[in-house]
C-alpha cells in the first residue's frame, strides 16, 4: 500500500459491507475482506515499519481502534444474523395446534380430569376445612430427626421395624430419606408455632408417603395419607372421637360409622385405631374387609408429651391429638374398589369411570 492511509474511509467502507452481509455466507465473505489477512487494514498495519516513529506511532493508533470499531460491528452483525437464521428456522418448523380441527369423523375431543386419588384429596381437604382445619404441607424428603426422633421413635427402636424404608443417605451427621408419614409436617408446624408463639394449631397435612410394604388389596408402597393435629389448652379423647366420627359421617355418608381399638403408637397415648363400616360389603364381610365387616383406615392418638417436649411445648398447659389414614384407602372406601392396585394399573377404562 502507497501514499497516505484514510483510516476514516476504511471503518466507513466496512460498515457499509458488514451491514449489506444478510446471511451467514455472505458474513463470512465480508469479514475476510475487511478484517482477514488481505484487507487493507492489515495491509496498513504492515506498512508501519516503513514510517517514521511519530507518524508510526499516530497511525497505528489510528488503526488499532479502527479495528475494534470493525470488529464490534463484526461481532454485531455476526449476532444479528444468527438470531434472524433461527427464528426463520423455528417459524418453518413451528407445529400449528390450531390447524387441526377435528370433524364430525374425528369424533369427540377426550378430556382429561383429575385421577381418583386427587379428587379425593381434594374432597378429604374441604370437609376437613369445613370442620374448621387448615392446610399444611411439607417435603417427602425428611431427616431421621423429623421422621422418627422427633416422633419418640429413636434408633433401635422396635417401631422402626415397618417403616425403615427407602433411605437417600445413611449415617452421619443426619440419614435422609423418603419419609414414611405425613407425621414429619405436624413437627414442623409445632417448631413453627413455639417459635412465632402462633399457638394454637387445627390442621390437616396431606402428601404422598412410601413405605416397603408388598402391594396388596389394601396396601401400595408409594401411597397418599392425610394426617391432622389439634394443639390447644383442654384438649380430651373424647375430642378426637368426636372429630373421627364427624369426619366419617360427613365423607362417607350418615350410613357408614366409625370405631376405636386399643393400639400402640410412640407419637401418641393413648393411642388407638380407627375403623369404618366396610362400604363395599356394608357390615356384612367380604374379602376386602377379611369377613369382619370393618375397615381399618388410620391411627389416631393423644400426643405424647415426649413428642411436645422434642419441640419446646410445655405438656403441662397444652394437650392434644392427632390422626392419620390413608387417602387411597379412602377412595376405596368411598367408591367401593375392592383392590386398592387398581388405582396405580392406569387402566383407561378404570379411570373414566371417575
Amino acid at each position: 500500500m502507497s501514499g497516505p492511509v484514510d483510516v476514516d474511509a476504511l471503518v466507513a467502507e466496512a460498515r457499509v459491507a458488514i451491514a449489506a452481509a444478510d446471511t451467514t455466507e455472505d458474513f463470512r465473505h465480508v469479514a475476510a475482506v475487511v478484517s482477514g489477512k488481505k484487507s487493507a487494514l492489515v495491509e496498513a498495519s504492515r506498512a508501519l515499519g516503513s514510517m517514521d516513529p511519530d507518524a508510526r506511532k499516530e497511525l497505528g493508533r489510528q488503526l488499532h481502534e479502527a479495528r475494534a470499531t470493525v470488529d464490534g460491528l463484526l461481532e454485531a452483525r455476526r449476532t444479528a444474523i444468527r438470531y434472524a437464521e433461527l427464528s426463520a428456522e423455528m417459524a418453518a418448523s413451528r407445529l400449528d395446534l390450531t390447524e387441526y380441527v377435528p370433524g364430525e369423523a374425528a369424533g369427540p375431543v377426550a378430556r382429561g380430569h383429575l385421577h381418583l386419588v386427587s379428587q379425593t384429596r381434594d374432597a378429604l381437604e374441604d370437609v376437613f376445612v369445613g370442620m374448621g382445619f387448615e392446610v399444611a404441607e411439607g417435603p417427602e424428603i425428611e431427616s431421621d430427626w423429623y421422621n422418627f426422633g422427633a416422633l419418640n421413635i429413636p434408633p433401635a427402636h422396635p417401631a422402626r421395624g415397618m417403616w425403615d424404608t427407602f433411605y437417600l443417605h445413611l449415617g452421619e451427621p443426619e440419614s435422609t430419606l423418603l419419609r414414611t408419614h405425613t407425621s414429619p409436617v405436624q413437627i414442623h408446624l409445632m417448631e413453627r408455632a413455639v417459635l412465632d408463639g402462633t399457638l394454637p394449631i387445627h390442621s390437616v397435612m396431606p402428601g404422598r408417603c412410601y413405605r416397603r410394604d408388598t402391594p396388596d388389596a389394601r396396601h401400595l408402597a408409594v401411597f397418599h395419607q392425610i394426617e391432622g393435629l389439634v394443639v390447644d389448652r383442654g384438649i380430651t379423647f373424647a375430642d378426637l372421637a368426636g372429630t373421627i366420627e364427624t369426619f366419617t359421617a360427613a365423607y362417607f355418608g350418615p350410613d357408614i360409622h366409625s370405631r376405636l381399638r386399643p393400639a400402640y403408637f410412640p407419637f401418641t397415648e393413648p393411642s388407638a385405631e380407627f375403623e369404618v363400616t366396610c362400604t363395599i360389603c356394608k357390615g356384612e364381610g367380604c374379602r376386602t374387609c377379611s369377613q369382619t365387616g370393618w375397615i381399618e383406615l388410620g391411627g389416631c392418638g393423644m400426643v405424647d408429651p415426649a413428642v411436645f417436649a422434642s419441640v419446646g411445648i410445655d405438656a403441662d398447659e397444652w394437650t392434644g391429638f392427632a390422626f392419620g389414614f390413608g387417602i387411597d384407602r379412602c377412595a376405596q372406601m368411598r367408591h367401593q374398589i375392592a383392590d386398592m392396585r387398581a388405582l396405580i394399573e392406569n387402566d383407561i377404562r378404570f379411570l373414566r369411570q371417575f
